[in-house]
């Protein structure tokens, strides 16, 4: 795509979501996202982003940065040098794809050079809370699947036994959200490993995570705040067994690919995240998830409800986005 001047509009949507969402760090009741409108002529692509507070960012800021581009001779190319990895380049970056898929009538995998997407299993979320609360969450979500289970420090060998016996039959992964600290690591590990969950996700601080190259890792661990972009992969590798790559943090499907890419060679397995947000946030992100580990793209299924034309999930099922949504 040639770069030319386009115009950008940008806007900051509430979603409420259903019952709450909570995780080590705090509780929300809404997804914040900002959908861009990259338009050329009379076509215009959308793209979404969700600013996340962990990473510096707030809605203000990255609404402004992402208007900053208006008026630019912009392709995704330009894009990756004028703005950093975060959620206001996603937001463009994904636009920009969209708009081009229009522009030449395809599908954004055609241009790609790749088959069209197929339906994957996501995983489903249970909240942070007491043992029997994740209990009770879990038995109403025990026929799906795959269950993430949001962990919180204290307290968490009792929540895995809780959720185990709740979902006997459910593959489970947790998240930590960097909750774990090295005096506990190993005895949670351990634990895992007892319930037989097949996956920790960021267990430790990411600027404190090096005894993770230290012991004996007997449950699979995968980076999500130690991990954003290409750049950040170094290194990571005796730390970590898997990375979860999410748009939000590489600033667009255009890196997300190449980061996917990379860290096959370097040996890692993938999982293909994303942040609490509707439909349109997740329809880029189907790409990348097509040869993932582990997918986790149920943002929708946590809603209230998702906008128009969203994906369609079938129980944990989530099929690949309609031309009418994205892409």
């Amino acid at each position: 795509m040639t770069a030319s001047p386009v115009t950008v509009e940008a806007q900051i949507e509430r979603w409420p979501i259903e019952g709450g969402f909570t995780i080590s760090r705090g509780a929300k009741t809404e997804a914040v996202v900002i959908v861009a409108r990259v338009s050329r002529g009379n076509l215009t692509g959308r793209g979404e982003c969700v600013p996340y507070a962990r990473y510096g960012e707030t809605p203000e800021a990255t609404l402004a940065a992402m208007l900053s581009v208006n008026g630019a001779s912009l392709d995704r190319t330009a894009l990756q040098t004028m703005l950093p990895p975060g959620a206001a380049r996603n937001a463009l970056d994904c636009a920009l794809w969209d708009l081009e898929a229009k522009e030449s009538g395809t599908r954004v995998w055609d241009i790609l050079g790749l088959g069209a997407p197929k339906p994957l299993i996501t995983a489903y979320t249970i909240s942070l809370g007491t043992p029997q609360s994740m209990a009770e969450a879990t038995a109403k979500a025990a026929h799906r699947p795959l269950l993430k289970i949001k962990l919180g420090g204290d307290g968490d060998i009792e929540r895995m036994k809780a959720v185990r016996k709740a979902a006997p039959q459910s593959e489970l992964i947790v998240d930590a959200n960097e909750a774990w600290t090295e005096t506990n690591l190993e005895a949670h590990i351990c634990a895992c490993a007892d319930a037989g969950v097949t996956m920790i996700e960021q267990p430790l601080p990411s600027t404190n995570d090096a005894a993770l190259a230290t012991i004996k890792r007997t449950v699979k661990v995968c980076a999500d705040e130690s991990v954003h972009d290409r750049a950040s992969l170094k290194g990571l590798r005796e730390r970590y067994d898997a990375i979860n790559i999410k748009l939000d943090k590489t600033g667009g499907l255009t890196e997300a690919l190449a980061m996917a890419n990379e860290a096959y060679v370097h040996g890692f397995e993938i999982m293909t995240g994303c942040m609490v947000a509707t439909s349109l946030s997740m329809a880029p992100a189907m790409i990348v998830a097509q040869h993932a580990r582990v997918v986790d793209l149920d943002g929708p299924l946590l809603l209230a409800k998702d906008r128009e034309n969203g994906l369609r999930y079938d129980g944990s099922t989530v099929y690949p986005p309609d031309a009418a949504l994205w892409g």
